[in-house]
């Protein structure tokens, strides 16, 4: 039940969408980060073999770490540590499990010391869970994520804008593949433009190095004694960063094969039954919008906040916060983003679902 689609580009949900060339030399660049290592020059990925080669690069590094496609079962122990500063909800540690069967399916329990627990079923294309909430909080989505969903596959990314940037982490060579929606105008030479999503692989080793959606949020991957199945291998560590501060440490505490896997595990509850199908956690939006007048007068400045949140299958926006909390216009954005409307339709038969949303909250100033 790992986060699927991550990284569709972006979606309308009402919200006006404006490429980077809506502003041209307007548009404010995103802060300095620790962790954002496109800072040199960048190349457009214009012909159809430099696309195939960026395409190949992901696809290396998603096929990496797909250890259900390791042919065995496995049982998969995590903890994670968060210290959002109450910006998110359940700060403190956190135990997760998979327990994954070839014949059977999934199951996977979480629980927080906060008091949020849940225990979850995918088995014979059904889904079920039981729990504190039918919600999953956006910092357990999150660290479902980094660990199996964190690079789209290429049909999710065939028609998006590719820039490429070699730089380096810890001392590795990386090579660095932005996205972004085609009728964007990222066409800087240099430097990240806001609605670029970054993966950063080593093209040695195959293996994710960074991953940021979104200026201000960044994963960070250590691959120090890195657990794995054969061929597939999961990071030991996932730093998970905002603002240039950590708020989540994620760890793989283990993961051994299972040959086989009590059925019990994988028959559902009473509770579980009566509760309907559980919640999937579906595809990130990004929504780019301009608070202020449009278009742009000149002379005018176009400073941008991102707001991070999770939309529930009611179309709630939560734990929503700025991932640039020192920017003047950082609670102002945030306010804004909880106004907005979410849709909550979903395709007749089709479970529930809840997703991550990067609002874009673009402010025009004459100053």
């Amino acid at each position: 039940m790992a986060t699927k689609g991550v990284f569709s580009l972006f979606a309308a949900a009402g919200a006006l969408l404006l490429g980077q060339s809506s502003f041209g030399q307007n548009q404010l660049p995103p802060p300095g980060d620790p962790l954002e290592l496109v800072t040199g020059q960048i190349q457009v990925a214009d012909s159809a073999g430099s696309r195939e080669a960026a395409f190949q690069l992901l696809a290396q590094a998603r096929s990496r770490y797909s250890v259900r496609n390791a042919g065995v079962g496995y049982d998969l122990k995590v903890s994670f540590s968060v210290n959002s500063g109450g910006q998110t909800d359940f700060d403190g540690a956190w135990q997760m499990e998979d327990i994954f069967d070839l014949q059977q399916g999934l199951r996977w329990t979480a629980s927080a010391t906060g008091g949020f627990s849940t225990a979850q079923i995918s088995a014979n294309g059904r889904f079920y869970r039981e729990g504190s909430a039918d919600t999953v909080p956006l910092r357990l989505h999150e660290a479902r994520a980094a660990l199996f969903d964190p690079i789209p596959a290429s049909g999710n990314i065939d028609r998006s804008r590719i820039r490429t940037s070699n730089s380096t982490f810890n001392g590795i060579l990386v090579t660095c593949v932005l996205l972004s929606d085609p009728k964007s105008g990222a066409a800087s030479s240099s430097g990240r433009s806001w609605d670029e999503t970054e993966v950063c692989v080593d093209p040695q080793s195959g293996l994710l190095q960074t991953q940021s959606q979104v200026p201000g949020r960044y994963f960070a991957y250590d691959y120090s004694n890195a657990p794995g199945l054969g061929d597939y291998v999961l990071p030991h560590k996932v730093t998970v960063t905002e603002g240039g501060r950590m708020v989540s440490e994620i760890a793989v505490e283990s993961l051994t094969e299972h040959p086989s896997a009590p059925a019990g595990l994988f028959t559902p509850s009473a509770q579980m039954k009566s509760r309907g199908a559980a919640t999937e956690m579906g595809s990130a939006q990004k929504i780019s919008r301009v608070i202020g007048p449009t278009p742009v007068p000149a002379g005018a400045t176009v400073d941008t906040v991102c707001v991070f949140g999770l939309v529930t299958p009611s179309g709630q926006l939560v734990e929503a916060h700025s991932l640039q909390p020192s920017d003047p216009n950082s609670s102002a954005a945030v306010e804004a983003a909880r106004q907005m409307k979410f849709s909550t339709a979903v395709p007749r038969g089709a479970r529930p679902q809840q997703h991550f949303v990067f609002l874009l909250e673009k402010f025009v100033s004459s100053k």
